[in-house]
């Protein structure tokens, strides 16, 4: 596992001053920029998938779709979008969650989970937690199990673990890297 940490941290870029200054911006795009890198990346999730017996990935926009979508293929599972308010035509389920500045909203179609599912949320990174709880709320709402919680990188700083322990109820939390 030191092996691909390595590789994973040597793709990542830090931008400073982004979105805001002090902001220290963990870039991703020049990971999946690398087929090497993206390959080891996805299988990796891949494997956190079949070990925690999913039997769908859920994908937090934006990049969870990114993460989430080539893990499901490679695993062999359906792919459940998880997207911001009024993007999903049809029937959605939606939950609502505090930001730091207000709050937000996330829909996932109504149809796309039963309680015969076994999910894992996959999203690239583990900040302050609001948005991975929020969807296994939605999970949960929606009848299905949850399976765990699989990043590329957990911000250890931010506290997003401590927040979403309790709410995850025992399923897994694993993260790649931790910075």
């Amino acid at each position: 596992m030191t092996d691909i940490r390595e590789l994973l941290l040597s793709r990542i870029r830090d931008v400073a001053d982004y979105p805001e200054p002090g902001v220290m911006f963990k870039d991703i795009t020049p990971l999946l920029a690398d087929p090497a890198a993206f390959t080891a990346l996805t299988d990796a999730l891949a494997e956190i998938a079949e070990r925690t017996g999913a039997t769908k990935i859920v994908g937090l926009e934006a990049r969870g779709f990114i993460l989430g979508a080539p893990v499901a293929v490679r695993a062999g599972l359906g792919f459940i979008p998880v997207r911001k308010a009024g993007k999903l035509p049809g029937a959605t389920l939606a939950q609502a969650y505090d930001l730091e500045y207000g709050s937000a909203e996330i829909e996932v179609h109504a149809e796309d989970l039963s309680a015969d599912d076994r999910v894992l949320v996959v999203d690239d990174v583990l900040a302050t937690g609001g948005t991975a709880e929020a969807s296994v709320q939605l999970i949960r709402r929606a009848g299905a199990e949850v399976a765990g919680l699989a990043v590329l990188m957990e911000l250890g700083f931010l506290s997003g673990r401590a927040r979403l322990e309790p709410t995850l109820n025992g399923a897994p939390l694993q993260a790649l890297l931790t910075v």
